[in-house]
């Protein structure tokens, strides 16, 4: 019990942002590139791991020095009109991704439970919902630590399966390039999934939530900074890691069960699912399973927090968990507009690849334009006084626009045709 204690204590923003980024959506990416390509793109994941590092290291520096999230940093150094459209952007984004996970959830457990996919979608949207409202921050973020604990599930998932070790060694640190135009199309797929505007958002919100928690519990003064600072980055290290040793994990399992059996093209997390039962067994396709709800539970409120602290930055509105309901009205509207918007555009006939795509083209036009500004107001003493970003994350910062922009590109130029 103690070590589970430690546990919780340990995991910080970055962990959770690490963690929510392989929501279901993500999971139908990961499993998509494993069944197509087998062990090809292993790489990918060792790939992205750094780049990860760099932008959420910028964006928890930014909220952890100014104590602002990045919608209003944005706002006050750049300007409002481009602050609002990016927080519009986002908002549009996170709630056809919210589709898209709500969508994924309930159709998985209806394969565990029977019953109706919309009662599921509902009660999950409902409870999601009604914990952000009601349940105090600090609660709130345990319970949202506890569930990181589901990512374990697709890592168990490649261990009960065979895999040829040596060959996924070879293809985790040797890149290789294989199926033409669709093996870029993936690619460009990871990318808008690993590297997503709503990250950016949540963690320099998140950053000023907590000092706010350990101002009030700690009496934590300004000269704590550089502590803060090496905490975060610690933090933040170990979230981007966990985070793409899940995506390694997942490409593994589907690569070694899947691929191997001749089935390539994976349409639903539920397909993914029900995929590894005749090939893996009954227990891995449960862990496969409980593993999306998890990462959904996990996702969605993230998502939709995102995005109404980027609106709340915006417009003034008086924001964060930490507050209740009468404190911070329009913040916990925007929360439940994105959750039954989400929700409702599930429910209209488009399944979640269908959302998937869309919020994977969105995100391919947001995520350059965030970048460009993350990584500028980060250099700039104007703005973090002394605390500018290392060169080193300065390089990865401008690395990874350079390839979200590119990405961008060629996600957009597929969808039209």
């Amino acid at each position: 019990m103690f070590h589970l204690r430690k546990y919780s204590k340990s995991i910080g923003p970055g962990v959770i942002t690490g963690a929510s980024d392989d929501d279901p959506s993500g999971v139908i990416t990961y499993s998509q590139t494993g069944a197509q390509f087998g062990y090809h793109f292993l790489w990918l994941a060792l790939f992205t791991t750094p780049l990860m590092m760099a932008v959420q290291e910028m964006s928890a520096r930014l909220g952890l020095v100014t104590r602002q999230g990045l919608g209003r940093l944005i706002r006050h150094h750049v300007s409002r009109r481009v602050a609002l459209g990016l927080a519009l952007g986002l908002l549009i984004v996170n709630t056809v991704n919210i589709g898209a996970d709500l969508s994924a959830m309930a159709a998985v457990t209806r394969l565990i439970l029977p019953g109706p996919q919309v009662l599921y979608l509902l009660l999950f949207a409902a409870l999601i919902l009604v914990l952000e409202i009601t349940v105090t921050y600090a609660r709130y973020v345990n319970v949202l630590k506890w569930l990181t604990l589901a990512l374990f599930s697709y890592v168990a998932v490649a261990f009960v399966t065979h895999q040829d070790w040596i060959s996924a060694l070879r293809h985790t640190v040797l890149p290789s390039f294989t199926g033409g135009w669709s093996s870029w199309y993936l690619i460009t797929a990871i990318l808008g999934t690993t590297i997503s505007p709503y990250l950016f958002f949540w963690q320099a919100s998140e950053e000023v939530e907590e000092l706010t928690v350990l101002q009030r519990m700690q009496h934590a003064m300004r000269t704590d900074v550089p502590r803060r600072l090496r905490a975060m980055r610690r933090d933040t290290a170990l979230g981007m890691v966990f985070s793409n040793v899940v995506m390694f994990f997942i490409i593994l399992a589907t690569a070694s069960t899947l691929h191997q059996a001749g089935v390539t093209d994976i349409t639903s997390a539920e397909q993914a699912a029900e995929a590894l039962r005749p090939l893996a067994g009954s227990s891995a396709f449960l862990l496969f399973a409980l593993g999306i709800i998890g990462t959904g539970l996990l996702a969605v409120p993230v998502l939709a927090g995102s995005a109404a602290y980027a609106l709340a930055d915006v417009f003034g509105w008086p924001e964060g968990l930490g507050k209740t309901f009468r404190q911070a009205p329009a913040f916990y509207v925007t929360i439940g507009a994105a959750i039954l918007v989400g929700g409702l555009a599930s429910l209209t006939g488009f399944g979640a690849v269908q959302l998937l795509i869309w919020a994977a083209v969105l995100n391919g036009l947001l995520a350059p334009v965030v970048l460009w500004y993350i990584n500028r107001l980060a250099a700039s003493r104007r703005v973090v006084g002394s605390y500018t970003s290392p060169p080193v994350v300065r390089w990865g910062g401008w690395l990874t626009w350079g390839l979200m922009t590119f990405a961008g590109s060629l996600t957009i130029i597929q969808f039209f045709r």
